[in-house]
């Protein structure tokens, strides 16, 4: 092992994680999660045996093969909302009636937390809109103005010292400063400039 072992790993994992950021901020992700989690206990459930000490409970239901569908097919509209983004408003759709389905058929819908995180899903999915890419030179300097974003001040625009919203007219000259040596706002006790 060098020296630099740690430093390349740390490298690699910042690497893997701003892909996987930009990965998931091009998707309804926290949608297609909250679903996919939501088909688990309605799957679930209906199959499972627990135990309490040498006492087994057994939650299996007529409808266990409904429920096992309803499950499988929330989570395969978890994942169709991550690999397939057009399909977003009809997976959420689907996943919020087979959420409310899943209350009558799967054990009142996996013991609430199914139905809830399916429910919640699928309207994150139906509300997601995808954002849009920013221009190439949008938070860049163009050449001659000011600093770009948010809290930079905008540059007034130009014209005659009389229009409103004009703060100052051009010079002969032409270099933007006020026509007279006086600010647009003089008439309004503003400041005179020398």
């Amino acid at each position: 092992m060098s020296a630099e072992t740690p430093v390349q790993s740390a490298g690699t994992l910042t690497r893997l994680r701003l892909r996987f950021r930009d990965w998931r901020g091009t998707r309804p992700f926290w949608a297609g999660l909250l679903t996919l989690l939501g088909g688990v206990p309605i799957a679930y459930f209906p199959y499972a045996t627990l135990k309490l000490g040498t006492m087994s409970l057994t939650m299996a239901t007529t409808a266990g093969a409904g429920s096992l569908i309803i499950g499988v097919l929330l989570v395969t509209l978890g994942l169709t909302m991550w690999f397939q983004q057009a399909t977003r408003v009809f997976a959420g759709i689907a996943s919020i009636i087979l959420a409310l389905v899943s209350l009558v058929v799967s054990n009142i819908g996996g013991f609430v937390i199914g139905f809830l995180l399916a429910l919640i899903g699928g309207a994150l999915a139906v509300s997601w809109a995808p954002g849009k890419a920013e221009a190439a030179g949008a938070g860049r300097r163009e050449a001659g103005r000011g600093p770009a974003g948010e809290g930079a001040a905008e540059n007034a625009p130009e014209g005659t010292a009389g229009e409103p919203g004009r703060p100052y007219s051009r010079n002969e000259a032409g270099d933007g400063g006020p026509a007279d040596g006086a600010w647009a706002g003089d008439r309004d006790g503003g400041h005179r400039v020398g």
